[in-house]
């Protein structure tokens, strides 16, 4: 990721830099094989998600920008929202 990226991977944890990052803009990493999702909200609170569903991860390693990742979150709330 390109050193304005707000998210930094290092080998002890996630360094999160909230005063990079556009509010509602959502920005991701794969941090020990596992997938965060961080936005700030419109009240500048962070937000952070651990995203479990092997699908949805595939598809956001696949496409990940910010607008992709919000479809394909969106997507998988509807399928959830359809077995329910």
């Amino acid at each position: 990721m390109a050193e304005d990226y707000p998210i930094i991977v290092k080998e002890d944890g996630i360094v999160v830099k909230p005063k990079m990052m556009k509010s509602d803009e959502i920005y991701h990493c794969f941090y020990r094989d596992k997938l965060y999702l961080f936005f700030k909200d419109e009240q500048e609170l962070l937000n952070c998600y651990k995203v479990e569903d092997k699908e949805a991860i595939e598809a956001i390693k696949a496409n990940p920008d910010s607008d992709s990742i919000r479809n394909i979150l969106e997507e998988c709330a509807k399928k959830q929202r359809e077995k329910l």
